[in-house]
């Protein structure tokens, strides 16, 4: 399963008070959570997937994967894609370490999932209250994210990037990663988010 993990921009609905949040009901290794969740967002034909938590941007590596030290400031957890309903987004912060959260969310999919076994819901119902907010900025053009990602290749024009081969494009987000990280920046994420942004819209214009 591939995925990326970034900071949480806005929380969706109401937070849960730290005094309310339980501790964990699972006995299952965080491997076998990802695995589940693969397992569901497969039958979602999920593309794109993110995994929101409650970290600054330097606490995420170049890959997109937690740093070994990174901290989360709260267990709050989003995890957001795009599916065969559309694109979709599941928040959780019911429990007191993120990855139960994520443990809850892929229990969730799962038993949206066994809805449609009897034949109950015919146009995935079920599914449409979780469909993603439009994001509370104005959204990123995609002249502008190409603009924004070619500046990090020398020689390379923005009316190249939609051209690139998948390989290329790989390389090209990983330099632009890389070149704008918060730890070769001063701890400055500004640059580092924005260009977290291109590629979403990059990767999200077919």
């Amino acid at each position: 399963m591939q995925y990326q993990f970034k900071p949480i921009e806005k929380w969706i609905g109401k937070e849960t008070p730290a005094h309310q949040r339980q501790r964990s009901r699972f006995k299952v290794l965080y491997s076998t959570t990802l695995r589940d969740l693969e397992r569901e967002l497969n039958h979602l034909e999920a593309k794109n997937v993110v995994f929101q938590a409650d970290v600054r941007a330097e606490d995420v590596r170049v890959d997109g994967l937690l740093r070994a030290r990174a901290i989360t400031r709260s267990p709050k957890i989003i995890i957001s894609f795009d599916s065969k309903h559309g694109p979709l987004s599941y928040p959780c912060d019911r429990f007191d370490h993120w990855e139960d959260n994520i443990r809850a969310i892929a229990l969730s999919l799962e038993a949206l999932r066994t809805v449609d076994r009897y034949g109950v819901t015919r146009s995935a119902e079920q599914y449409k209250g979780w469909a993603k907010l439009p994001a509370p900025d104005a959204p990123m053009s995609v002249e502008a994210a190409c603009r924004c990602l070619a500046k990090y290749v020398a020689g390379m024009d923005w009316q190249m990037v939609p051209n690139l081969t998948e390989d290329l494009r790989k390389q090209l987000f990983r330099s632009a990663r890389a070149d704008s990280h918060p730890d070769r920046n001063n701890g400055n994420s500004a640059e580092f988010l924005e260009v977290q942004k291109a590629i979403e819209v990059i990767e999200n214009s077919g």
